[in-house]
C-alpha cells in the first residue's frame, strides 16, 4: 500500500512539475512597455494603459480629426530622449499629447493622423546592440496590433512617405514641442512653413484634454488617494526627520511604493522661511523647532498627475502668528471650493481669493491698506490651474474658460511673507499655503484629496498622538498580523 501510494505522488509530482514548464516556457513578446500579455496583474485585455482601453484611444483620434480642418494632417513626435551625461540618460517621460493620441510610452516615434489615411506610425527599428543594452522597443508590429494604427512602418520609410502626405493635404498642424528635423527638414514641410500653413496642434490637443473621460478621472482619483496617503505618512515622519531632504525622500517612497510611476515634479520640501519661496527646490534644510514645513508634492500614475500642497508644524503645534495667518488660508480654501461649478471660471475665483485675502491681511496688520501693492509681493501666484496628464494642463485653455463637468482644477491659496519683508516681525518668514484637486461635477465640485487633513485641530492631534504613523512596511505587516 505505501509503495503504490508513493507511486501516486510521484505521478502527481511529475504531472505538475511537467504542467509547470509548459506554463513557464509560454512566449510573451516585449513591446517595452506593459501589455495585458506581459503584464496582466496590471492591465485587462484590450487596455493599452491601465484602466483606457484601446477603443477609448481610437474615439480620441476620431475627435481630434473632427476638430481638424477637412484635409488637413496632423503630425506629433514622440518626446526626446534627454541627456544627463554623455552616456546616461534621464528618466523617460512620453510627451503628453504623444501619449493622449497613441498610449504609447516610448521615445523615437512620430505619428501622422489624417482624414485619409486615419493614424500613420512611424516607428524605431530595433538595433540588436541597443537590445542587449536597453531591452526591446515598439516597433511596426506593435504599431498595428497593440496601439491599433491604420498603417505604419518603420522610421527610415518616413522620408520616402510623409512628403506625399504632406504634399495631398491643405494644412499642417504639429506638436511644437517636440518638433523634430526627422520631418521639419522634408521639403514639402519647409515649403509649406513658408506659407503660413503650418500651425500648432496643441490648441486642439488641449481642447480634448480639458475635459476628462471616466477612465481618466479613475486614474486621476487614484492617483490623488497615492499622493495623499503618502504625504500623510511624511508628516508622521517630520516629527522624528525634521529634514527637507528626508521628507523629500519619504514623500516619493510612499508614493512610489504604492504604485506611482514617478514624481510629478521634484518635490516642494520649504522650512521655516525656505516656504515664502513659491518654487524652493533645494531641500537641503533642517527645519527648526517651532517652523512650519510647506510641502508641495504630486505623483504620476499611467500618465495621470496629482498635485497637493500641506503645511504644518513638524513639533506639533502651531504658533499664534502661524495659526492667524493658516485660517486666514483655510478660510480663503473653502470659500473658493465654493465658487467650484459648472460655469464658474478660474480667473473668478483668483479674483474672489485676492479679495479676502487682501482684507485679511489687512485686519491682520501685515498689509496696511487693501489696495497696497505688497500684497503681490506676498502672493503672485493664481489660486489654481488646471491639472491632467500634465501638472499645469492644457496651457492653451485660458482661464476665462467657463468650467465644465469633467474638468479637475486646483485650488491654492497662499501667503509667503519674506524675512525681509517690512511688516510685523512675528510674521516675517513664514510661508503657507494649502493646496486641493477640484474636479467640476454636474452640480458643484468634488474634491479629490479631501483624505489629507488640513484643519489645525486634525494636523495637531495627528503629529501628537501619532506621530510615527503606519509607513507602507507597517501597513503591511499590520495587514498581515491581522489575518492570522
Amino acid at each position: 500500500m505505501q509503495i503504490l501510494v508513493r507511486k501516486l505522488l510521484q505521478r502527481i509530482s511529475f504531472k505538475q512539475a511537467t504542467g509547470c514548464r509548459a506554463y513557464c516556457t509560454k512566449k510573451v513578446v516585449d513591446i517595452g512597455q506593459p501589455t495585458p500579455t506581459s503584464h496582466p496583474q496590471l492591465l485587462k485585455e484590450g487596455e493599452i494603459t491601465p484602466g483606457i482601453t484601446s477603443e477609448e484611444y481610437i474615439s480620441r483620434r476620431k475627435r481630434l480629426l473632427d476638430l481638424l480642418p477637412e484635409k488637413s494632417v496632423a503630425i506629433i513626435a514622440a518626446a526626446p530622449v534627454k541627456m544627463m551625461t554623455d552616456v546616461v540618460p534621464y528618466t523617460f517621460r512620453q510627451d503628453a499629447d504623444y501619449s493622449y493620441i497613441t498610449g504609447c510610452q516610448q521615445p523615437g516615434g512620430v505619428a501622422v493622423l489624417s482624414h485619409e489615411y486615419g493614424l500613420c506610425m512611424f516607428m524605431p527599428e530595433a538595433d540588436p546592440h541597443d537590445v542587449i543594452w536597453q531591452g526591446e522597443i515598439a516597433g511596426v508590429e506593435a504599431a498595428l496590433k497593440t496601439f491599433k494604427a491604420e498603417n505604419a512602418y518603420p522610421m527610415r520609410k518616413l522620408p520616402e512617405i510623409l512628403p506625399d502626405i504632406i504634399r495631398r493635404s491643405s494644412k499642417l498642424f504639429h506638436n511644437e514641442q517636440t518638433a523634430t528635423p526627422t520631418y521639419m527638414k522634408l521639403e514639402p514641410f519647409q515649403k509649406a512653413a513658408n506659407n503660413g500653413k503650418v500651425e500648432d496642434l496643441s490648441s486642439f490637443t488641449h481642447e480634448l484634454r480639458w475635459i476628462k473621460s471616466p477612465a481618466e478621472l479613475m486614474l486621476m482619483r487614484e492617483s490623488a488617494s497615492i499622493a495623499c496617503q503618502a504625504l500623510l505618512q511624511t508628516m508622521f515622519h517630520s516629527k522624528t526627520y525634521p529634514y527637507e531632504a528626508a521628507l523629500s525622500a519619504k514623500v516619493e517612497y510612499e508614493s512610489r511604493m504604492r504604485g506611482a510611476q514617478r514624481m510629478a515634479f521634484n518635490p516642494v520640501v520649504g522650512g521655516g522661511p525656505n516656504a515664502s519661496v513659491i518654487h524652493y527646490s533645494r531641500n537641503d534644510q533642517r527645519i527648526k523647532e517651532g517652523e512650519l514645513v510647506l510641502m508641495d508634492v504630486g505623483c504620476e500614475l499611467h500618465g495621470y498627475a496629482s498635485d497637493l500642497t500641506r503645511t504644518w508644524p513638524p513639533c506639533g503645534s502651531f504658533s499664534s502668528a502661524q495659526d492667524e495667518l493658516y485660517d486666514l488660508i483655510m478660510q480663503t480654501s473653502k470659500e473658493c471650493m465654493k465658487l467650484c461649478k459648472p460655469g464658474a471660471t478660474i480667473r473668478q475665483i483668483h479674483n474672489y481669493s485676492v479679495e479676502m485675502l487682501r482684507k485679511g491681511l489687512k485686519e491682520i496688520g501685515i498689509l496696511k491698506d487693501e489696495g497696497s501693492r505688497s500684497y503681490h509681493q506676498l502672493n503672485p501666484t493664481s489660486i489654481g490651474h488646471y491639472l491632467g496628464m500634465d501638472v499645469h494642463d492644457c496651457s492653451k485653455i485660458n482661464y476665462c474658460r467657463p468650467l465644465k463637468p469633467g474638468v479637475v482644477i486646483t485650488i491654492e491659496p497662499g501667503i509667503y511673507i519674506p524675512s525681509f519683508f517690512d511688516g510685523p516681525e512675528s510674521y516675517r518668514g513664514i510661508g503657507i499655503r494649502i493646496e486641493d484637486e477640484v474636479l467640476i461635477t454636474e452640480t458643484g465640485y468634488e474634491v479629490l484629496t479631501a483624505s489629507m487633513p488640513k484643519e489645525v485641530k486634525h494636523i495637531e492631534s495627528l503629529l501628537n498622538n501619532f506621530c510615527h504613523g503606519l509607513g507602507i512596511e507597517n501597513h503591511n505587516n499590520l495587514r498581515a498580523a491581522s489575518s492570522r
